[in-house]
């Protein structure tokens, strides 16, 4: 069972929680009083579930924008983010049909979906279909219920070393920027998403995409940049490495090292873990490809438009999943508590990771075997992102004991994945980070 915004609302609870929200987020309160906020359905805000990096016949995908449109939508998401690589699907495009990544298998599905004003043509005793672009697509298939969103994935290198980032309701293509080091490339293209939005006033989101893919990030790289303050802790394409191998860190890892650097010595904002797809194939679902319906956000927002996503996502309410999902969360410097939507016969387990103030944050190249150091995360001490407590069950709370400078959670269930990015993968979630009381 995928969650979904209608199973995930709580009835009963909407005048007294409403007020709680309300009062917790807008009011002024003594400094010496700690504030929670707690994450639930009710009132005007509501769950919404979506992907926010998909792949399309615009770019390296094997399939049309509004095939895969309709997927997600009859698969119980409320909205989706095309992000295709550096292009915008806004110009006029042809593909032979016979050429087209997947080929007839594409067509025909498009031809049964979709057959009223589809635009074909014979070019040298070849079928060419035109791609419809993202606003034909949006008039289609969005819904009241359902919202498309236009994305782009920059994806630009340094060296041989990829480095992707996906821009959210872009208004305009962002060519990739380039830079004299990774680092530099990462700046360079977040802030050509900060420009755009501020000069255009329409709300964007920008987050890295997959660290591991090729190996082309380290903590190192990911905790300086500015204007970003997100990332792809769970990407569903087989080949992105999430768990990482004996000489690279994984995505859990580097987020670990780069909250805690962020908060001892860099002073910038937490960052945040999404869960995406990056789906690239649609036609033999499940199988080891690039598939849709691996990993996604579930967002508390007042309204399913991308201004309150995106305002919703920024001030970090939200989970990332690849299954589980979460009734409830309750979040302050005080500590963390989580009530998970229960399935019968499967069992969960949250840990409670975090960093204590005073740890070890000395660190030590990683080298091969013949002593030359790598271009990969630096090892840290067990001390950075430790897991401060487990807890079986349905229920998970902990107390912070004054000393954590941040906590966050992962909930991983019984129950495998049924199509997973790794093999031997768990359904499981990620709760976002909150300052804990060491971080003052």
């Amino acid at each position: 069972m995928t969650p979904s915004r209608n199973a995930a609302r709580t009835f009963g609870l909407a005048a007294l929680v409403v007020a709680v929200l309300a009062a917790a987020v807008l009011l002024p309160r003594p400094a010496s009083r700690i504030e929670a906020r707690t994450l639930v359905a009710a009132g005007d805000m509501q769950w919404y579930r979506g992907n926010l990096h998909t792949h399309s016949l615009w770019s390296d995908g094997d399939d049309f924008l509004e095939n895969i449109a309709l997927w997600y939508r009859d698969h119980g998401y409320d909205f989706l983010c095309f992000t295709d690589h550096n292009v915008l699907a806004r110009t006029q495009r042809w593909v032979d049909v016979e050429k087209a990544k997947s080929g007839r298998k594409a067509y025909e599905r498009l031809k049964a979906q979709f057959p009223d004003g589809l635009d074909e043509r014979t070019v040298d005793d070849r079928l060419e279909v035109r791609l419809r672009t993202f606003d034909e697509v949006r008039q289609l298939v969005a819904r009241p219920d359902f919202l498309l969103v236009q994305g782009e994935e920059i994806s630009d290198k340094f060296d041989k070393l990829p480095i992707h980032l996906n821009a959210s309701n872009v208004r305009e293509l962002i060519p990739p920027r380039g830079g004299d080091s990774v680092a530099e490339v990462l700046q360079n293209n977040v802030d050509a998403v900060v420009a755009q939005r501020e000069r255009t006033k329409q709300p964007m989101l920008v987050h890295v995409n997959h660290p591991n893919f090729r190996w082309g990030l380290t903590a190192e790289d990911l905790m300086r940049v500015r204007g970003e303050n997100f990332f792809e802790v769970y990407n569903g394409h087989p080949e992105v490495h999430n768990t990482g191998d004996a000489e690279h860190a994984s995505t859990e890892r580097i987020w670990d090292i780069i909250l805690t650097k962020r908060i001892t010595e860099l002073d910038l904002p937490l960052m945040y873990g999404l869960a995406t797809d990056d789906g690239h194939s649609y036609h033999r679902i499940p199988s080891r490809d690039s598939e849709p319906g691996r990993g996604w956000v579930m967002v508390l927002a007042a309204e399913l438009t991308p201004a309150s996503l995106i305002e919703a996502l920024e001030a970090g309410r939200f989970y990332a999943s690849s299954g589980v999902a979460l009734e409830q969360v309750t979040s302050s410097s005080a500590g963390l508590e989580i009530q998970i939507r229960s399935e019968p016969g499967v069992t969960y387990k949250t840990e409670f990771i975090g960093t204590r103030k005073g740890a070890n944050l000395d660190s030590e190249p990683v080298r091969d075997k013949d002593g030359k150091e790598l271009p990969v995360t630096r090892r840290y001490s067990p001390d950075v992102g430790a897991v401060l407590a487990t807890v079986e069950g349905s229920n998970a709370k902990y107390e912070c004991r004054g000393d954590e400078l941040y906590v966050r959670a992962r909930i991983t269930s019984s129950k495998p994945h049924p199509n997973p990015s790794e093999i031997g993968d768990l359904e499981s979630a990620w709760v976002q980070p909150v300052r804990g009381p060491g971080a003052k």
